[in-house]
């Protein structure tokens, strides 16, 4: 059984603001960095770039009108930029800062993809073996299916059915088990390994076979094994019963203008997007996959190598990670796509929830690791605006 995250009381806060605002309203608002949102002194020669980053940021958040946004970059290991934008809450008018904490969404796959990682190395899971081996419920296919097909978006799994993100997100589920009832009898979509396509739910799956495979509860097993050994202290389950410090409030749009996002429980797909962190957990995160140490290398390559269809093509994606270069960040018609930088390697994720939007990327040539996270289901830059502001840091190296 997990536990909630140390409580505190509640604030008291202002009278609310109308609980629908105008979108202009928002935005005319939202442009101002949150008070202490900087998590370190500013390096006098990363100056530039941070100014640089922050205009980039600034646009986004106008553009998007969502009402915040939180930033982080780290190198070496180390963040060297952190900052909050706009509001956190908006009833409430709290601002964002680095340490708000937003809901994720499929970032959570990198983030239980270590877990993968690490039972894969210490042989306590097989990823080769039928699914059935750890997760014995689960119905049998008309074809075997292993657990690194499905955590390679190739084993056929169905992806969410129209408004099944909040129909399924009314309930809460005590086991990642019972969650399976969702989607595990429908018939596969295409023969395991026959081609790519993503399903969230494929991640539920996984989160069953961790939990057999170590032999604990899911969530218990992140919380010591990936969290706490990373100091992740602003990462958890987005259980709404907890009284968790400094989430912020979650909002969706309707006819231009802003309202707050429906109730979800997201214990109907933890492992998949259900989790919620800062951008300075994500940045140490990441920065923790840059090389061996955390995981052994082994486990490194398990994660982040393509997978490749029967028919031999790489789908761009490994074990939680897509995969690939730092120009695909990028539009078509963007020159950055055939820069000098457009070569470096990356890894990255981004996620998308009810009333949240997140980017994580890896560029493990030049160190740097960059996480963006906004409190609503507004489209933002995501891969080009985090691609972006990693160019701002890498053009001052």
């Amino acid at each position: 059984m997990t536990h909630p995250p140390a409580a505190r009381p509640l604030p008291r806060f202002r009278p609310a603001l109308a609980a629908v605002i105008p979108l202009a309203l928002v935005a005319a608002l939202a442009i101002q960095p949150a008070i202490g949102g900087q998590s370190a002194p500013v390096a006098p020669s990363l100056a530039a770039a941070i100014e640089q980053a922050r205009a980039l940021v600034e646009a986004d958040l106008a553009e998007s009108g969502t009402p915040g946004i939180s930033a982080a970059v780290a190198v070496d290991g180390r963040i060297v930029w952190s900052e909050g934008f706009g509001f956190a809450d908006l009833e409430s008018q709290a601002p964002a800062r680095a340490s708000t904490l937003y809901r994720i969404g499929s970032v959570s796959k990198p983030v239980t993809a270590a877990a993968v990682g690490q039972l894969a190395v210490a042989g306590k899971l097989d990823l080769d073996a039928p699914v059935q081996r750890y997760v014995p419920s689960f119905p049998q296919k008309e074809r075997p299916i292993t657990t690194r097909q499905v955590a390679g978006h190739i084993a056929g799994i169905r992806h969410y059915d129209g408004g099944e993100s909040i129909g399924e997100g009314q309930r809460h589920y005590d086991d990642v088990v019972d969650a399976l009832a969702i989607f595990q009898d429908d018939p596969l979509l295409f023969a395991p390994g026959e081609r790519y396509s993503y399903s969230s739910y494929g991640w539920n799956l996984i989160s069953a076979v961790v939990q057999a495979a170590a032999g604990e509860d899911f969530l218990e097993y992140m919380q010591a094994n990936v969290f706490d050994p990373l100091a992740l202290t602003h990462t958890h389950a987005d259980d709404p019963r907890w009284i968790i410090r400094e989430r912020a409030g979650f909002y969706s749009f309707r006819s231009g203008r802003i309202i707050n996002a429906p109730f979800v429980d997201n214990s109907y797909k933890w492992a998949g997007g259900g989790f919620i962190s800062s951008v300075e957990d994500l940045v140490r995160f990441g920065s923790a996959h840059l090389e061996a140490g955390f995981l052994p290398q082994e486990a490194l390559d398990l994660l982040f190598t393509s997978q490749r269809t029967v028919d031999g093509e790489e789908t761009g994606y490994g074990i939680g990670w897509r995969v690939g270069g730092f120009g695909e960040l990028f539009a078509a018609d963007d020159p950055r796509r055939d820069d000098d930088l457009a070569r470096l390697r990356v890894r990255h994720h981004g996620g998308s929830s009810v009333g949240g939007r997140a980017f994580l990327l890896l560029i493990p040539e030049a160190r740097m690791v960059v996480a963006l996270l906004i409190n609503s289901d507004r489209s933002f830059g995501g891969g080009r605006l985090a691609g972006s502001v990693a160019a701002a840091f890498l053009e001052e190296r």
